[in-house]
C-alpha cells in the first residue's frame, strides 16, 4: 500500500506483515489527550478487545469469510460526508487523492486486510497465504466461489492480470508500483493454478505480505482497457461515466456504485455477491446504501452532522467543545488517538524545466528552496505551539517527523522537537547570504526580494487558519507570503503539474510500517513532490540529479524494507527520520486527536486506535 494525498487528514489503514509489533494501544493517545477540558458530552477512550481470528465457513461450496461481531439486522443506509468537491476518478489504481482513493477503493478488496484490533494481515479474498523459509516466496490461494458483481468467478488470472499488467506497468499512479519494488525490480507473479497465485520476491521484503493488500481488478473488464494505454486507463471509471452509467462498473468488494452526482453525491449499495456473511450464514453488509455527500467546508461538515442528516463525523479541535454540548441528534464521542496522518508545509525545489523548456518553478525561489538553511530558518520560525492552542483548542500537539505521533516507529528523540527562535531562524539566514532592508524585508544575496506563494486547500478552515499564522510566523523573517486556499482538485493538478511554490497539505499513513512512504521518499516516487521528477508509466525515472541527501533516503528505504528484525529496522527508520528532520524537505506542524462522532442509530460500532470503520460489513442500522 502506499501514502495517499488528503484533503483532510483521512485514516487509511496499512497492512502490517506478520510478526510486526501490535498498534498502539489507546494510551499512547492519552499522554496528549489530557488537554481535553471543559464540559459536555463525554469521549470514550478507544480501547478495544480483540475478538479472534476470523473463520472461513463453507456455504454451498463457497468458503465465505465470516464477520466477529453480534448478529445484526438487514437493512438501511449509512449517511457520510466528506470536505471535498468528490473524486477525481472511480478508478483506485489512477487515484493521487484520499477522496478518490477512498471511494474507488470501495468496490474492490484485495488478496489481505489488515486485523484492527491486533495489527496483523489476515487474509481476505485469500483463503490462506503460506511464506517460504527463505522469505521470498509467497503462495496465495483464494477461496472457493468468489464472484464479480457481474457472477463471473474471480480467479488467479485477476489476480496476475492486476500484478502485471497494471501495478507493474505503472498504469494510473505509479504509486503502487513504488512500494512494492526491492532493488528496483517488481515480484515474479504467476498462476500455478485458477485459484492459487505464487508471487516471489527478488530478495526477502518484509512489507510484502501488506501489500498484497492491494486490491483485484477483473481482467475481463479492464484487459480492453489496458490495452489501449494509459491514457485511457487512467481515463477509464472517471466521474462522467460514474454520472452517466454507475451499473457499469464491476465489483468484487462489498459495494457497487448505484449513482453519482458530480460535486454532490455518492450511493452504493451492497454488493450481492461480496463473499462475507455473519455467524448465521446471512450475507453481509447489513446495510443497504452507503451514501457520501460532498461539503465546501468545514462548516458545513459540521452542520450536517448537527442536523442529523450524517451518521459519522471526524471532530476538529475547534470545534470540539460546540459538539460536545450537543443535545441532538443522539451520538457518542470516541477518541481514537493521535492521527494516523502528517500535515506538513513544503517547498517546491524543482529546478527542472517543462516539456516546452520553461522551469516549474522561477528559478531565483527554487534556489531558495534548495537551501537547507533557508528551509531550516522557516522550521524554527513557526509557532507551532500557537498552532496547537489557538487553532485545534489543545486537541493535538505539535509535530516535528515523518512518523505520526501514533506511530510504533516514530524516534521518541526527535519527536520532542524545539521552540520556536527567531534569532536562530535569521542566523541560518545569514549563513546563506540573506539580508534585511532598513524596512525589515529579506533579501537573497542577489538582492531578490524574498515573496512566494503559498497554497492550501480552501473548506479546510483548519489548514486555512494554519496558513494565515504561517503567513504572520515568516513575516517575523522578513518574508512575504502570499497565501492562497484553493479548490482541493485544482491544488492536486498543480502539484501533479509542478506548478506551485509552497504548500500546506497532508499525507494518509501507516502507523505500523514507515515503507508506506516509499512513494514518498525514493526519489523517483510518485508523490516526491518536493523535487518530483517526471513519471512516466512503464519507464525508469531519470534521478541522477539527486541530492546527497536524496540518495541517503533511498538507502534507507531499500535497507528498511529488506530488514526482518523489528530492532534493525527501527534503527534504520530512526534514520530515515533523522535525514528528513535535518534537511526538511516536509516541515512538519501537528498533529490533531482523531475524535469521532458516531450516531447512536450506528449498531456494531466498534472503533480501535487504527481505523475507525473498520468492520462496516457488520455495521448495521437501528430502525
Amino acid at each position: 500500500m502506499k501514502q495517499t494525498l488528503s484533503a483532510l487528514t483521512i485514516l487509511l489503514v496499512l497492512t502490517p506483515m506478520a510478526g510486526c509489533a501490535p498498534p498502539p494501544k489507546s494510551g499512547s493517545a492519552a499522554n496528549y489527550g489530557k488537554t481535553i477540558g471543559g464540559s459536555g458530552k463525554p469521549i470514550v477512550s478507544v480501547q478495544p478487545t480483540p475478538r479472534g481470528p476470523f473463520k472461513t465457513v463453507l456455504i454451498d461450496g463457497a468458503e465465505r469469510l465470516q464477520a466477529r461481531g453480534p448478529v445484526g439486522q438487514l437493512g438501511g443506509t449509512f449517511y457520510d460526508n466528506q470536505i471535498s468537491d468528490g473524486p477525481k476518478t472511480f478508478n483506485p489504481w489512477a487515484s493521487t487523492d484520499a477522496t478518490s482513493s477512498t471511494l474507488g477503493g470501495m468496490l474492490y478488496a484485495g488478496l489481505m486486510v489488515t486485523d484492527a484490533y491486533s495489527g496483523e494481515p489476515v487474509p481476505y479474498l485469500a483463503k490462506s497465504v503460506k511464506l517460504s523459509d527463505d522469505k521470498m516466496t509467497y503462495t496465495v490461494t483464494l477461496r472457493k466461489g468468489l464472484k464479480w458483481s457481474d457472477g463471473q468467478p474471480i480467479t488467479s488470472k485477476d489476480v496476475v492480470f492486476t500484478w502485471n499488467e497494471i501495478v507493474k506497468a505503472g498504469l494510473g499512479n505509479a504509486s503502487h508500483r513504488d512500494v512494492v519494488l526491492v532493488d528496483g525490480q517488481f515480484p515474479d507473479v504467476k498462476a500455478l493454478d485458477d485459484l492459487t497465485i505464487q508471487f516471489k520476491t527478488a530478495k526477502p521484503f518484509a512489507p510484502f505480505m501488506r501489500n498484497l493488500s492491494e486490491g483485484i481488478a477483473p481482467a475481463h473488464i479492464f484487459k480492453p482497457v489496458v490495452a489501449k494505454g494509459d491514457t485511457a486507463f487512467s481515463a477509464f471509471m472517471g466521474v462522467s461515466d460514474a454520472a452517466k452509467a454507475p451499473q457499469k462498473f464491476v465489483s468484487g468488494g462489498m459495494w457497487l456504485l448505484e449513482s453519482y452526482v458530480p460535486r454532490q453525491k455518492a450511493i452504493f449499495k451492497r454488493n450481492p455477491h461480496f463473499f462475507m456473511v455473519d455467524s448465521k450464514g446471512q450475507r453481509l453488509p447489513y446495510m443497504d446504501k452507503f451514501s457520501i455527500s460532498f461539503v465546501g467546508d468545514m462548516n458545513n461538515q459540521s452542520l450536517q452532522f448537527e442536523q442529523g442528516k450524517v451518521d459519522i463525523y471526524n471532530v476538529p479541535g475547534n470545534l470540539l467543545s460546540h459538539v460536545r454540548q450537543l443535545k441532538k441528534p443522539d451520538f457518542k464521542l470516541y477518541n481514537l488517538g493521535p492521527a494516523t496522518g502528517t500535515v506538513f508545509l513544503t517547498l517546491n525545489m524543482n529546478n527542472r524545466n517543462n516539456a516546452e523548456g520553461k522551469p516549474f518553478v522561477n528559478p531565483v525561489k527554487s534556489a531558495w528552496f534548495r537551501d537547507v538553511n533557508f528551509r531550516q530558518a522557516i522550521n524554527h520560525a513557526i509557532k507551532r505551539q500557537d498552532i496547537v492552542a489557538n487553532i485545534l483548542k489543545g486537541v493535538g500537539a505539535p509535530l516535528f517527523t515523518s512518523e505520526s505521533l501514533s506511530s510504533i516507529y516514530l524516534n521518541p528523540k526527535l519527536a520532542k522537537g524545539f521552540d520556536a527562535d527567531i534569532d536562530y531562524a535569521k542566523s541560518l539566514l545569514k549563513k546563506s547570504g540573506f539580508t534585511w532592508d532598513k524596512q525589515g524585508i529579506l533579501h537573497d544575496k542577489q538582492g531578490n526580494v524574498v515573496e512566494f506563494n503559498l497554497y492550501t486547500n480552501s473548506g479546510n478552515t483548519e489548514r486555512e487558519a494554519v496558513g494565515v499564522n504561517l503567513k504572520q510566523d515568516l513575516a517575523q523573517l522578513g518574508m512575504k507570503v502570499n497565501f492562497k486556499p484553493i479548490d482541493f482538485n485544482v491544488l492536486i493538478g498543480n502539484l501533479k503539474d509542478g506548478t506551485w511554490e509552497a504548500m500546506v497539505m497532508g499525507l494518509t499513513g501507516s502507523p505500523l510500517d514507515p515503507h508506506s512512504g516509499a512513494n514518498v521518499w525514493k526519489s523517483d516516487g510518485s508523490i516526491h513532490m518536493f523535487n518530483q521528477r517526471k513519471i512516466e508509466a512503464g519507464k525508469a525515472t531519470n534521478i541522477n540529479d539527486r541530492f546527497p541527501w536524496e540518495k541517503q533516503l533511498d538507502a534507507l528505504v531499500e535497507t528498511g524494507s529488506q530488514t526482518f528484525d523489528e530492532k534493525e529496522r527501527h534503527q534504520v527508520y530512526d534514520a530515515l527520520q533523522q535525514v528528513v528532520y535535518e534537511q526538511a524537505p516536509f516541515i512538519y506542524l501537528y498533529s490533531p486527536l482523531n475524535i469521532i462522532a458516531v450516531r447512536e442509530r450506528i449498531q456494531n460500532f466498534d472503533p480501535t486506535p487504527l481505523e475507525a470503520f473498520h468492520n462496516t460489513e457488520e455495521v448495521w442500522i437501528q430502525p
